[in-house]
């Protein structure tokens, strides 16, 4: 009892001393992890993932791929000013490389490295496609989402070690069976909804940096709407999922458009 009296106040010392505010969300976040800490192992991987992979360079499609990536860099300066936070973006190393493979997928590191693979890019079309994706997988980085991911991941290992000490008194047979179902119960209960909230979060970021950025956010529905036929229905329950169904996804980026153009009006952008 008084070693899990011991790791509980330990966790409560640890929530109430690393939330921090994030300027783009305005809410506070666990965050066990600095800049300086995550931006020179996410660079490194960064280069490892362009030596070990094909980059595309020199086409149009490239060429595409980093004219997007600019104007997004650029809107998210621009929004950042606006709300007083121009240091924000001072440590990024902001790339955007095209790569060949056959993966519907396109990510970004933190500290702005981007990658796109070109197996994205019938689905996203053309341009206002590609400012969806970068808009959405940029917005993850400036949440400082993969620094909330490795934080709940530590929370989460400190949980399992809290279970071992209240189950320590029980059989082994017993004391599996808990950290199984502790496990499933952590992933479902906390780890997967924190990454569909991180989503959803990238979405709302993602339709105001496109829509600064020039692009029309409607058209983002398009792209979404390319995305869920292109999965053939095949996707997993929403409930077990670290992304939105498509459906949710596209009623919520439905209702946020009006917002994302009333921001972007603020700055000398309008849409019909």
């Amino acid at each position: 009892m008084k070693k899990h009296s011991a790791l509980v106040a330990i966790l409560t010392f640890g929530l109430l001393f690393s939330c921090a505010t994030n300027p783009i969300t305005g809410k506070k976040n666990l965050n066990f992890v600095s800049n300086s800490e995550l931006f020179p192992s996410s660079f490194q991987q960064y280069g490892t993932f362009l030596k070990e992979n094909k980059v595309i360079s020199g086409t149009a499609d490239a060429k595409r791929v980093e004219t997007v990536g600019m104007k997004i860099k650029a809107a998210a300066e621009k929004y950042l000013i606006s709300i007083g936070q121009p240091e924000y973006l001072k440590d990024y190393r902001w790339e955007y490389k095209l790569v060949e493979s056959k993966d519907v997928n396109a990510w970004c590191m933190p500290g702005g490295k981007i990658v796109v693979y070109s197996g994205i890019l019938p689905i996203t079309k053309d341009e206002a496609g590609l400012a969806t994706v970068m808009g959405h997988e940029v917005s993850h980085a400036l949440a400082n989402h993969g620094a909330q991911r490795m934080s709940a991941a530590q929370l989460q290992q400190i949980g399992a070690v809290g279970v071992s000490l209240a189950t320590g008194n029980q059989t082994e047979e017993k004391q599996k069976m808990w950290q199984q179902y502790y496990g499933i119960g952590s992933q479902v209960g906390v780890m997967l909804p924190f990454s569909r909230s991180h989503e959803t979060e990238a979405d709302k970021i993602g339709l105001t940096l496109m829509a600064i950025a020039g692009y029309n956010p409607d058209l983002a529905i398009g792209f979404w709407q390319r995305m869920a036929a292109q999965s053939s229905g095949q996707s997993q329950p929403e409930f077990l999922s670290t992304h939105p169904s498509d459906a949710t996804r596209i009623q919520n980026l439905k209702a946020l458009i009006p917002e994302a153009k009333a921001t972007a009006a603020k700055f000398g952008v309008f849409f019909k």
